[in-house]
Formats: C-alpha cells, structure tokens, sequence
C-alpha cells in the first residue's frame, strides 16, 4: 500500500539539491516534534503520578505540537514517496504507463493540495481570534500547521514532477489532472439536478478512480470531498479544512507517533529478538514448533510499532533463516507471516483499536480488553492448520533445548516479554490513558535497551524519529481527509439513507454482521483498516447499537474483517509486504495462503457468532 520509490534523481542538479537541502530543513523538526512530543507527554505524567499536580497546559501544547508534527509527517512522507497507496494495478503497468501512472499521481496530489491552500489560509486566519485557555496564546500558531504543511507538500510535489524521468510524461500528466479538472468546473450546473447520484460520482467514481490509478489514499479522499462541496454545495470550503483539524487533533491520537516509535525501539534495542528464541527454545523440537513460534511472537509484539509492516520484519529475520533450515518451503513461510499479520489486528495496543474510540466513543480500555480474546482464537485456527500441515515432519535431526537453556532464555526474555503486558494491563485497569502508557513504554524500552540488552544504537536515533514523523503524517492526513469525507457524507443524508437500509435487511442483526463481514473485508483489501473505521465507523457503529450488537463486539468482527481483507491476495497489499520482508516471489505464496485464510474466515465467523469471546471480560 506505500509508495515507497522516490521520484528518479535525473532532473535538474540543483532541483536535486534544493530538495535535499529543504528536506532537511522539514526533517530535522519534524524529528524534534516527535521528541517534543514526548517530553510534554512524560512531564505530564510525572507530575499526575509522581508528584500529584497534573499539569493543566501538557495536553494543550501536546496537542498543539501534535498538528504541527501530523503536517509536517505529511510533507516527509510525501518527499519519500510513503504516502499509503494501492499500487496493485500501476505496478502491473508497462515501464512507460506505470511512468505516465506516477506523474499523474503526483499531479493529483498537486491539484488537491493547490485547492485547499487558500481554504487553509482562510480557516487558519479565522483561528487567530481564538485565545486556548490554558497557555492563553492566539490558535493561529496551531492551526498555522495547517496552511504551512499543505504548501511545503506542493512545493515537493513540483520539485519530483520536475526531477521525474521524462518530461513528456510530466506535461501529459499535468495536461490530463487539468482536463479532468475543468471538465467538472465546466458541467457544475449539470451536478445541481442529480440529487444523491451526485454521491456516487464523488464518492465512489473520483474516491475509487484515484485509489485505483495509484493517487495516495489521503488525496483520493480529499480530491472527493472538495469536488463534493464544491461543486454540489453551498459549504464554505474552510470547513473542509476544519474537519481535518478536527479529524487529526483528537487527543487519542496522540498515541500514535509513540506507538509508532515504541514499536522501533523494540526492534532496536533487540527486545523482541529475545522474545523469538525463548519461544523458539521452548518450542523448539515439537513439530512445526517455529511456525506456533511465528504466531505466538506476532501475538506478543502485534499493535506497539503501528505498521503491521514493522511487525513483520522484526519477527520474520529471527525465524525464517532456521525454519528454512529444516525444510520449510518459502511460499509456506510468507503465508503463515501474512496470516499472522491479519490474526493479531485486535491485538492492543493496536492503532486500529485506538482509532475506532477516537471516532465512535468507543472505551479504549474496553476495546483492549477485548482485543486479546478474539485475537486468540484465529491464533488457534492457524495452530490447527500448522499442526495438519507439518503433521510428518521429521524431527529426529533436531536437538533439543536443554531447560536449563530455555529458563536462561526465558530470563533473559522477561523484561521484553513485561513489556506488552504492562502496557496493555495499565490501559484496561484505568491506570494510565494510552497516550500516558505508550510514553511510559518509551521509557522502559530505552531503559532496556541501555541497561538490560546493551544494545541501543544512538546513531539510528535521528532515522528511526524522522520515520516515527513519515509513518505518523501518513496515517494522520489519512484520518483528517477522511474525516472530512465522513462529514461531508453525513451532512448528504446519506448516514441516514444508510442506517435506514441496512437497518431494513432481513435477518436483523446477524445479517447485518454478515454484511460487515463482507464490507470490511472488501474495503480491507482496498484501503486499509484506518481509512475504512475513520470513513464508516461512525456511519455503522449507531446502526449496530440500534439492533443491539454490543459496540466492542462490532468492532472486533469489523477489526478482523478488514485484517482478512489487507493480508488476501490479489488486493490485499498487507500479503505483499510480507513477501516483500520474506524476499519471496508472491506468487510462491498463493497456494498456501488459502488454507490459512479460510481458517481465518472461518475463525471470524465464530467471533462473529458468540460474542462473549470480545465482550466476556468486559
């Protein structure tokens, strides 16, 4: 789903080295927001916990912080080509169109980003009149982010149409982003007597044709939107920019960059490295033991770094080489990793969990808590599947771990192994917010790192936050644009078209779970869990309430749909990440991947039936 190639270094020199010396200039404070971030968020809780005198301003300017560092996340990932994406079909395309694919693909973004420009002046200009109350400054110094981030991102979006490959391809691109352009400006008063089909053309033809044609998902949606409230509406284009302040300013969101960074420092700092051979020497000599390893590690380290992606890749390095030691074949391995993938998406702290409550309400304690449970149970249905599959495996070469050994291991994995569980049982008990936890776990984890595993690389420090920052902008532009697009479906009458249908199916409630099923999965495979939760969530969530499914059950079935979809080929980009980190050729991996995803389905439709497996230890 990421485009991860940067435009071809072949323009102009100093193009290349402006853009170098400006990304610089982004880079360096969008790492210091991060730690900025960090520091506010700790002095916060160390003055609750430890010195009992919260300070009133922490989550004010934490917050303020945190919209500068969502835009200029944004302008880093677009400079590196990270913005989450479905490249399904350009990769498919010859070298020539998959070119033209790009270029058109930046020019879009150029167009959106030049359209909401003057918005964001305006919105952020209305901000100044606003005094915050606990730091009593003018808001415009926060909602200045908005308008500074969405120009520093044309600005790069021109420099890598100016350093792409053929200048053909450029002109072609911008010459087609125009066209299309002026060809909705030009039929506006045809838009005035459509009524609701004007939402499918929006919202479904432009939202569906951008993500199709490679256009990053953050400005699929907003291109969508503005031509919406455009072209069909009276709406003030600054409230579009309004909802995107208010879709990435949510204070539980200011979980994520932690989460995201905790996630990196475990890796580096070997913590979840120790975790894989502990169950690798407890496990070891039982047939396909590492493969029950593959799942249980996923299970442990699943939901702190953020991306399922940074999940992968620190468990699969510390297991593939041995299991390929003893027989395993490769397309085996980047299936079960991929299933694993879609097996733990309700494990907290999961990124997807803490969105769900940021935009339906929904307790993140409770949703943490009944995360594990079904998380647990698709574990169990691909042990099943590992345990028919290497059913003959032979053993007989293998030796075993001594327990002495294993007892080493399992000490030397403890402070690793606390870790998750201190995170996950402060949230669910009401210790500590997630936002508190995720600081409190950076703190354990460079603490560990210095002083248990003596392993920490200061010089990977400066590259892992200027990521946190990427990652971060990607996924929080995401929620803003999409955010905006929920509103502007909402303010349409379609929420209410929709709770009507869906409320009318016949079956009641277990049809309506049915359908979710099949919705998530498919909007799964095509946009990833956070768009789809930030655009549908608060659409579906009242409707499931309604019929009296309980909301942590909905969202466990809804979770685990859209991990089914994410991690199932052809679509599902989750499944070429894994064989991206397994170097695996992905057609290797289609075979076998079908026993574990019907084991998955098969898992769902189970969570999906008793809902005491999310809700029974509520």
């Amino acid at each position: 789903m990421n485009d991860t190639t940067a435009a071809p270094a072949s323009g102009p020199v100093w193009v290349a080295r402006f853009e170098l010396v400006l990304g610089a200039l982004v880079e360096i404070p969008a790492a210091l927001l991060v730690l900025a971030d960090i520091a506010v968020l700790l002095s916060g809780v160390y003055a609750r916990f430890v010195l009992q005198r919260p300070l009133v301003w922490s989550d004010e300017l934490a917050s303020m912080l945190f919209l500068w560092l969502a835009m200029l996340g944004s302008v880093v990932a677009l400079r590196r080509g990270e913005h989450m994406r479905m490249t399904a079909w350009v990769s498919q395309a010859s070298g020539a169109r998959r070119a033209l694919l790009e270029a058109v693909a930046i020019s879009a973004c150029l167009a959106f980003l030049l359209m909401i420009g003057w918005p964001a002046w305006e919105y952020a200009s209305d901000e100044a009149a606003i005094t915050t109350p606990a730091l009593e400054i003018s808001n415009a110094w926060r909602a200045a982010a908005l308008p500074v981030g969405v120009a520093l991102m044309a600005l790069f979006a021109t420099l890598r149409l100016i350093r792409l490959a053929d200048l053909k391809h450029t002109l072609v691109a911008l010459g087609i982003t125009a066209v299309i352009a002026g060809a909705f400006w030009w039929a506006q008063p045809l838009f005035d007597n459509l009524g609701r089909l004007n939402l499918l053309i929006f919202f479904v033809g432009v939202v569906a044709s951008c993500v199709f044609a490679g256009i990053p998902i953050a400005f699929a949606f907003g291109l969508g939107t503005f031509g919406y409230l455009a072209l069909t509406t009276s709406t003030p284009l600054p409230v579009i920019i309004g909802r995107m302040d208010e879709g990435m300013s949510h204070i539980i969101l200011l979980a994520v960059p932690l989460f995201v960074f905790l996630g990196l420092l475990i890796e580096m700092t070997g913590m979840a490295r120790a975790m894989v051979n502990f169950l690798a020497g407890l496990l070891g000599r039982v047939r396909g033991g590492l493969s029950y390893v593959l799942v249980g590690a996923m299970y442990l380290v699943s939901g702190i770094s953020g991306s399922k992606a940074a999940d992968m890749a620190a468990i699969a390095p510390a297991l593939f080489p041995e299991m390929k030691k003893r027989g395993a074949k490769d397309g085996d391995l980047v299936a079960l990793l991929a299933a694993t993938g879609a097996q733990t998406e309700t494990v907290p702290p999961s990124l997807v969990l803490i969105t769900i409550g940021s935009v339906t309400g929904v307790s993140i304690a409770a949703l943490f808590t009944g995360g594990l449970l079904p998380a647990a149970v698709l574990g169990l249905v691909l042990c099943l599947v590992v345990a028919y599959r290497y059913r003959h495996e032979d053993i007989s070469q293998i030796a075993r771990t001594p327990w002495r050994e294993v007892a080493r291991l399992g000490l030397i994995a403890l402070p690793a192994l606390a870790l998750p569980v201190v995170i996950r049982a402060a949230v669910v008990e009401g210790v500590a917010t997630a936002t508190e936890v995720s600081t409190i776990g950076i703190v354990y984890a460079v603490l560990a790192g210095l002083l248990v595993y003596r392993q920490f690389d200061w010089r990977r420090l400066g590259p892992m936050l200027v990521g946190t920052a990427s990652l971060s902008g990607a996924i929080l532009l995401i929620i803003g644009t999409a955010t905006a697009m929920a509103w502007g479906l909402t303010q349409s009458g379609f929420s209410n078209w929709l709770a009507e249908t869906m409320q009318a199916l016949p079956g009641g409630a277990p049809m309506f779970m049915a359908v979710s099923v099949v919705t998530f999965t498919i909007l799964g495979s095509v946009l990833e869990g956070i768009p789809a939760i930030v655009l549908f969530g608060p659409l579906l969530f009242p409707i499931a309430r309604h019929l009296g499914i309980h909301e942590v059950h909905y969202a466990m079935v809804v979770v685990l749909s859209m991990g089914l979809g994410l991690f199932a080929p052809p679509l599902g980009v989750g499944y070429y990440a894994a064989c991206a980190i397994g170097r695996v050729n992905p057609d290797e991996g289609i075979r076998p991947i079908i026993g574990y995803l019907l084991a998955l389905l098969a898992g769902t439709i189970v969570v999906a039936a008793v809902p005491w497996i999310s809700v029974g230890f509520l």
